[in-house]
């Protein structure tokens, strides 16, 4: 594990380099497949060095980070072409993707605290660095407050955990099953504010809006996942409170993903559209996550890697009609279809992969998903159904009012898009539909 790390740190003084901005591109995608090359992943933890080792959770999660973070320097070229401090950009993206490495592979409760929380001071130099709106500002004091505002209780609860157990291993944690309320809330809040939970998502939203292409890609890709890759981890040793007490969370997770759905329609703005459906699916996930069944967390799994490649391949989407119209309101990316024709099979791919139309990874985790969750109770089928109906609706409602009808009078010309964008969406929509044929490394790992 840490000889990945030492090849990303490796890259730093390459960021420094005039004129690098491709090179440390394409040598995180070098490293990405030097990764993919190694899965020899099991349910055991593997590539042991010091506090880090992986197995096939945390191996998913890393591939997607790699993966990810490669691709925001391919979305990120205004950054490189006018020149807005690429280098400062490029090492922050990297110290981003090692703390995020680092916290997928700790073997250690503390160690992983400490990771989960440093990523944070990257994502805050994003939004505020490179951001559209001058309420970035705003959007990061949110993101920053509610994490550390629940994050707090968390150390409480790990230093209660070190006191009665001598460790702090996942593996020896899950030996032993805790029955003690406050210490599941303490473990469960900071990840529920990750996720994030209906209740606790309005940083979401702001921080989507206000951060750049990068940014949003990070957010919705990798950010989301760490509270469901936590919950993954602490439930090994909160079982019994599990089965107490997790019905408050699926029914707040679900009524509210059809509230959020019911939001998703009443959108004008783009982004601040996908990013209230990457709550609504979160809702999902979280629910599955919560029943505490094999289906349920294979299931979330599944869904959150597809939603990670998915998201960001929306969001890469609308930056692209972002930088050609200066807009990204609804009222003004009309009829896209005239404008750009080629762009809009991606457009439908994608919002397909949302609506998780065979054949996505993303329909594999729903599936999945809907087993766990009306196996735990019957009732939840009445949300289920609402959120399922609307999740296709706002998805349409996206693509049909985006692609179609008449084109904004402002728009004079068409202009299709450049091969490094339809790259960037081929490599998000292909794992994505690949992931279904090796599909077992996604559901068996438990």
């Amino acid at each position: 594990m840490l000889s990945i790390i030492i090849c990303l740190v490796f890259i730093f003084p390459i960021c420094l380099i005039m004129n690098s901005f491709w090179m440390v591109q394409n040598l995180m995608f070098l490293v990405s497949f030097i990764f993919i090359l190694s899965n020899n992943a099991l349910n055991y933890f593997l590539g042991i060095s010091y506090f880090l080792g992986y197995d096939l959770i945390s191996y998913g999660l890393i591939l997607l980070s790699l993966w990810i973070c490669s691709l925001m320097i391919m979305a990120s070229e205004s950054i490189n072409k006018s020149n807005n401090y690429s280098s400062m950009f490029l090492i922050n993206v990297m110290f981003l993707l090692i703390f995020l490495i680092l916290t997928f592979s700790s073997m250690s409760l503390f160690m992983f605290y400490l990771f989960f929380e440093s990523s944070l001071i990257p994502t805050l130099f994003l939004i505020l660095g490179w951001g559209y709106q001058p309420e970035r500002l705003q959007a990061g004091v949110y993101l920053l407050f509610y994490t550390l505002l629940v994050s707090l209780p968390m150390l409480i609860g790990i230093f209660y955990l070190y006191n009665n157990m001598y460790s702090m291993n996942f593996y020896l944690l899950s030996m032993n099953m805790f029955d003690y309320e406050l210490l599941y809330f303490s473990l469960i809040l900071a990840f529920l504010v990750k996720m994030p939970m209906f209740l606790v998502h309005l940083w979401l939203p702001k921080a989507h809006v206000e951060a750049p292409v990068s940014g949003s890609m990070i957010l919705a890709g990798i950010m989301l996942k760490l509270g469901g890759y936590g919950l993954l981890r602490v439930y090994s040793f909160l079982q019994i409170l599990g089965l107490k007490l997790n019905f408050i969370w699926i029914s707040i997770s679900l009524v509210g993903g059809v509230l959020i759905s019911l939001v998703c329609l009443r959108q004008t703005d783009l982004k601040a559209l996908i990013a209230y459906s990457s709550v609504a699916h979160m809702g999902i996930v979280l629910s599955g996550l919560m029943t505490m069944t094999y289906w349920g967390f294979c299931g979330s799994y599944a869904l959150m890697i597809a939603h990670g490649l998915c998201s960001s391949g929306l969001f890469c989407l609308v930056n692209i009609s972002y930088e050609r119209l200066g807009s990204r309101s609804l009222l003004v990316n009309k009829g896209l279809l005239n404008f750009m024709p080629s762009m809009t099979l991606w457009w439908f791919l994608l919002s397909s992969a949302n609506m998780a139309a065979p054949p996505t990874l993303n329909l594999l985790g729903e599936i999945s998903l809907l087993n766990s969750i009306i196996s735990w109770s019957w009732l939840t089928m009445i949300m289920l159904s609402f959120l399922s109906f609307f999740s296709a609706s706002y998805t349409l409602y996206m693509y049909a009012y985006s692609q179609h009808g008449k084109i904004y009078s402002g728009i004079y010309s068409s202009s299709n898009g450049s091969l490094r964008e339809y790259f960037l969406l081929f490599l998000h929509w292909f794992p994505l539909n690949l992931l279904i044929m090796k599909s077992d490394m996604c559901m068996l790992w438990l």
